[in-house]
């Protein structure tokens, strides 16, 4: 127990020192506590929304109202869950550790990333009780800028100050994975999780920009009345879709990839087995975060760009579905002979696969022209969507909750709960989102409030699974609280993972390492 003593959680006392602190381990489960208020309150939203969808006509409240509901769901959970989710909480909490640092290589610039988020966030959670906002999360003009009030500009401020938050951790990421790693400890030899941070950083330094200046312009426009995306001023409205696009499309790999990370790693320990295909696994990463720059325009089949353009952003976004299909088919070799321990991580792994094969192969449907124009803007979009976003992220932050929590708290996650947890997730999850493919086959329109009599019972079943969803996070939560309160001594090790993090007490020395380790082989070593 001599440890105990001298960890993170204990180094130093007080809210005080929480809120200055430079140690990424508590930057980190800062991050977990904000993200986790903010996941709670854009659930409240969605579940809200499928309550109003579960009759035609008015249900609980106004179209108004809904419209509203829906912005805020999207915008909290797209902005202020997904994108920051795993690589703030768990990128700041393994990634110095897995490479062997004692840190990330610039701390301040660290604590100021969850500044800037806690900032952006209460700016754009001041619209609830200043102006709501009825645009829907991706704020298309002309909507946000003709036909809304003031309120789009401070909701459009927060997530333009969020923006930064995830371009200052990129720029930490790539940094420090290249210049703390220990001795020893080649690009070949780190972690896939680091891999995958380090791809999804290189997205976040570069496509955020982008949005940057986008939102940027629409404010301009609003309150200088500067034409640039108002016809009436002489400027085009899609050029918003094209800006907006160009940066969230790869933004929906700043979601998945670090995801896909949680899931090597998960893998491979509950495997007992060496990842098949390390090389292929960890060059997949950045050739998905290359190729994601290239596919937007599979957003804009219908807005009337040319056939040429259709062909070859069709063409592009199929390309998309060869590194990813690289992991899977990695991650099933390795499980294939390996003794698979079937632990609440593992089914989160397992459903993450299951769910995002849906979610990507549904995309390919998307991504082909003649389809795309049938499907675009019906619930079949919303449910490729939520099957990769959801199925996905959401699936893989479980995971790695279950599996790092003995590492961050010193304390053993219970088991038996997360199990029941995954139950709930995974099967409310499908009955939530499946129907809405055929939904959207049978050409129900997204974003609407109301709907036509004969896709009642599609609805309501969806409305029933968004519950079992619900029950599913509360179940998650209640382990947190009980391991946390009541949970057994973890130890150092207590599933047999063999990256360095493993290696350390738990929880973890504010140092991380006594001394620097030096690394003499691979990262999944279990022969």
């Amino acid at each position: 127990m001599a440890h105990e003593q001298h960890n993170y959680l204990n180094h130093q006392k007080g809210i005080w020192s929480w809120l200055t602190t430079l140690d990424h381990k508590r930057i980190g489960i800062m991050y977990f506590v904000a993200i986790m208020s903010f996941f709670f309150l854009g659930g409240v939203f969605a579940l809200l929304v499928r309550a109003e969808l579960f009759t035609p006509g008015k249900t609980l409240f106004s179209a108004d109202v809904y419209n509203r509901m829906m912005t805020y769901h999207g915008a909290i959970m797209v902005f202020m869950v997904i994108v920051p989710g795993i690589p703030a909480i768990f990128g700041n909490f393994v990634l110095p550790i897995m490479i062997g640092a004692k840190d990330v290589a610039f701390p301040r610039l660290n604590l100021m990333s969850w500044y800037m988020l806690m900032i952006g966030a209460t700016i754009t959670g001041s619209t609830l009780f200043l102006e709501n906002v009825d645009t829907g999360w991706t704020f298309y003009t002309p909507y946000s800028s003709i036909k809304t009030g003031l309120g789009v500009i401070p909701m459009v401020l927060g997530v333009f100050i969020i923006g930064f938050s995830s371009i200052l951790t990129g720029l930490n990421f790539i940094v420090t994975t290249h210049k703390l790693r220990a001795p020893g400890m080649t690009m070949n030899r780190i972690p896939l999780m680091v891999w995958a941070l380090y791809s999804t950083a290189i997205l976040q330094v570069l496509a955020t920009p982008v949005l940057a200046i986008t939102l940027l312009l629409l404010i301009a426009e609003k309150t200088l009345g500067v034409g640039i995306f108002d016809p009436q001023l002489g400027g085009d409205p899609v050029l918003f879709q094209h800006f907006f696009w160009f940066y969230s499309h790869p933004a929906v790999y700043i979601m998945i990839l670090p995801a896909m990370g949680v899931i090597s790693e998960l893998v491979a320990t509950y495997s007992r087995k060496v990842i098949f295909g390390y090389t292929a696994i960890a060059y997949s990463s950045l050739a998905i975060a290359g190729v994601s720059f290239l596919v937007w325009g599979h957003h804009m089949f219908v807005s009337g760009q040319s056939e040429f353009a259709g062909v070859l952003f069709s063409f592009i976004t199929m390309l998309v579905g060869v590194p990813t299909a690289i992991k899977l088919f990695n991650w099933i070799a390795t499980m294939y002979k390996g003794s698979i321990r079937l632990d609440a991580p593992m089914l989160f792994a397992i459903g993450f696969m299951f769910l995002f094969t849906i979610g990507g192969l549904t995309g390919v449907y998307l991504a082909s022209t003649g389809m795309d124009i049938h499907f675009h803007d019906t619930y079949f979009v919303v449910a490729h969507f939520h099957y990769v976003m959801v199925g996905g992220t959401l699936m893989a932050l479980m995971g790695a909750l279950i599996y790092w929590f003995p590492k961050v708290t010193g304390k053993i996650y219970s088991d038996l709960a997360g199990r029941i947890s995954w139950v709930f997730i995974f099967t409310g999850f499908n009955v939530t989102f499946f129907p809405q493919f055929i939904l959207g086959n049978m050409g129900m329109p997204r974003r609407y409030y109301d709907y036509l009599p004969t896709f009642t019972e599609l609805n309501q079943m969806s409305t029933f699974g968004s519950w079992l969803i619900g029950t599913g996070f509360l179940i998650g939560l209640y382990g947190v609280i009980y391991a946390l309160l009541k949970g057994k001594e973890a130890g150092n090790n207590p599933f047999g993972g063999k990256t360095l993090e493993w290696t350390i007490p738990s929880p973890p020395p504010h140092e991380n390492f006594e001394k620097t380790p030096v690394l003499t082989g691979g990262p999944y070593e279990y022969r």
